[in-house]
């Protein structure tokens, strides 16, 4: 039964959630919460109580009625299946801004993803140190990929450079890119692309403030529009 389970092909939209799930848990856990209900979990996560135990059970983790489910054994189960038993060592590509940035964030290397590499065709960048890691040339990309074992590559470019950047990395033997340009990269089959893009982030959150004001000055308007003014009515009937 443990062996069908493993096989068995996760949802790309479980997947996606796996993560939400897990940050909640261990904040759970550590302030000290041991049993969660899918009810609990689906309030934090902002789903649904279903949807909760229809995700878990992919794991083959159902929860005890009346109890909920382990919440120190749900985190291993989540972890386990998204790999994170062990660090994911990854490589950025750029130097600049952004890529110093991401190499300085402590809460990748806390989370599995210490930085393994960084690299950019700047000579005035190669050689210098960003978040305790020496930027070398895009050219080396190969040598540090294979020299501590990366299959995750991060995309720091120009928007202009994303795709030579890309085709770096999958000619060093990385399989998996994280992008944060605006570019779309073609990438041979086989090779899973995750896409960061801020600024459509930031036009999604305008469009929720666009709602808000508008719905403010609806109600300013219809509020307005229920009051009567002084003198209002003698000068209709006077008319």
């Amino acid at each position: 039964m443990a062996a069908q389970r493993s096989r068995r092909r996760i949802p790309e939209a479980t997947v996606a959630r796996l993560p939400v799930y897990l940050r909640m848990l261990g904040e759970q856990f550590e302030i000290g919460v041991a049993n969660i209900s899918s009810e609990e979990l689906a309030e934090l996560a902002g789903v649904n109580a279903a949807k909760v135990r229809k995700d878990l059970s992919y794991l083959g983790s159902y929860g005890t009625r009346g109890v909920g489910y382990d919440v120190e054994f749900l985190v291993y189960q989540i972890r386990r299946e998204l790999g994170l038993t062990h660090d994911w060592p990854v490589v950025i590509v750029g130097a600049g801004n952004l890529g110093q940035a991401l190499a300085g964030y402590n809460g990748f290397g806390d989370r599995g993803f210490p930085v393994g590499g960084i690299v950019d065709i700047d000579d005035s960048k190669v050689g210098s140190v960003v978040g305790g890691v020496r930027v070398r040339h895009l050219d080396e990309i190969k040598q540090v990929v294979q020299a501590r074992n990366i299959s995750i590559g991060v995309i720091a470019t120009p928007g202009a450079a994303a795709q030579d950047a890309a085709d770096s990395l999958v000619a060093a033997g990385v399989t998996s890119i994280l992008n944060f340009t605006p570019t779309v990269i073609n990438v041979p089959h086989g090779i899973s692309v995750g896409k960061v893009d801020l600024a459509v982030e930031l036009q999604i959150l305008a469009y929720h403030e666009q709602r808000r004001a508008n719905a403010a000055q609806g109600s300013v308007v219809r509020s307005l529009s229920g009051l009567s003014i002084p003198g209002e009515s003698r000068r209709g009937a006077s008319a």
